[in-house]
């Protein structure tokens, strides 16, 4: 069974409409007793950390999701909420990933002198890619962002982009994993990424 947990996070369908492309099926759910059962869990994300952060307490899993030991993915707010701290409301997160997640920096210029917009939305190139999460998918691939904050390079980086600064684009510890971009708006290299995950 795979998990979608429902947090009032926002971005809930469109990550359902990505899992059914690959040819699965998964529950949407904030039951604890569910997503202990589930083989995977995937959070999906969209919005302020702080604020989803807060769900995520009212609910008690803010404890429980740290103590799972199947497969979970945490895609953009997803992400930021398995690390550490997050300067949207200075708020501390789960702690799983060994990053802080920052705002980006007014002022940055790209390769042609342009000023990078924040918050940063649209297709940039993910490299370094590691672990299974990307196989069959090329260091260089484009995949979709919107963003104003994003995780700080650590050990548990496994794939980054650039804006203005390097930043994880995706990070993994154990059995826990997240990328800031969006998989499931993310076409074809997209799904491929959400099937090797659901193969874990």
């Amino acid at each position: 069974m795979i998990a979608i947990l429902d947090y009032s996070a926002g971005n809930i369908r469109s990550v359902m409409d990505a899992v059914h492309r690959v040819g699965c099926e998964a529950i949407i759910t904030a039951d604890p007793a569910e997503i202990m059962r589930a083989d995977k869990l995937i959070i999906p994300g969209v919005g302020a950390a702080s604020v989803a952060m807060e769900s995520l307490k009212s609910l008690g899993l803010d404890k429980l999701i740290p103590t799972l030991t199947q497969p979970v993915l945490g895609i953009c707010i997803g992400l930021q909420l398995m690390c550490k701290h997050s300067e949207e409301g200075d708020i501390d997160c789960m702690g799983i990933f060994d990053s802080n997640v920052t705002k980006f920096k007014q002022g940055h210029l790209d390769s042609d002198g342009r000023l990078l917009k924040i918050p940063h939305m649209g297709w940039n190139s993910v490299n370094g890619l590691k672990t299974p999460l990307f196989e069959s998918i090329e260091s260089g691939t484009y995949f979709y962002y919107v963003h104003s904050y994003a995780p700080e390079l650590c050990s548990d980086t496994i794939a980054t982009s650039e804006h203005g600064v390097t930043f994880s684009g995706a990070l993994n510890v154990n059995n826990f994993y997240g990328t800031q971009f969006h998989p499931e708006k993310s076409g074809e290299a997209g799904e491929r990424l959400i099937k090797n995950f659901l193969n874990l």
